[in-house]
């Protein structure tokens, strides 16, 4: 029994990959630069500009480790009995569909009218990629992790980006669903 659940966790590790992987194929048939259109590769890119969303990490990277947070809990409660493999496959499978749908036309043109990203351009491969691995990582660091840590961290990231950026991805899913000018403008002031 025990080596049947090991099998099926490294199959679901193994099927994590293969999603990503496929995720970047997928991204690559949209016409996404592979990496930044300037020609360097940044492990971090801290600036407000248009290298947002085209090197390694941002400060939008955030928001994807508390997507891993997210994410473990929905599996957790909702898969509680398959291993740990298995549901990060789930998670990395919801991710990728994030990272191929935030890079069409219509999201774009959404973070463009609806956000303070006026200069967003979609993201290159290697920064989806990258954001997949930072959902990854936060999924990893919940499912080791009592709740209490994770929820703090959450809230930790969350203040950070919003006191550096004033950006976070609370506010960003609500300035993608229900823009409040008020929002844009003090985002602007920065």
């Amino acid at each position: 029994m025990l080596k049947r659940l090991r099998a099926r966790n490294r199959r679901g590790y193994a099927a994590a990959l293969a999603i990503a992987i496929a995720a970047a194929l997928v991204l690559f048939l949209m016409h996404r630069p592979p990496i930044c259109t300037c020609g360097r590769i940044e492990l971090w890119h801290g600036a407000l500009d248009s290298g947002n969303s085209q090197h390694l990490s941002d400060w939008y990277s955030l928001s994807h480790v508390v997507h891993g947070f997210l994410f473990y809990g929905a599996t957790f409660l909702l898969l509680r009995r398959q291993p740990n493999g298995i549901r990060l496959a789930v998670a990395v499978t919801v991710e990728s569909l994030w990272e191929i749908l935030e890079n069409s036309p219509v999201i774009i043109d959404r973070y463009r009218t609806a956000t303070i990203a006026l200069g967003y351009s979609g993201d290159s491969i290697l920064n989806s990629m990258s954001d997949i691995g930072m959902m990854t990582l936060g999924f990893l660091f919940a499912s080791r992790m009592p709740a209490w840590v994770t929820v703090a961290t959450a809230l930790a990231l969350e203040l950070l980006a919003l006191a550096v950026i004033r950006d976070n991805l609370t506010l960003n899913v609500l300035m993608l669903a229900w823009p409040i000018d008020a929002v844009k403008a003090w985002q602007s002031a920065l």
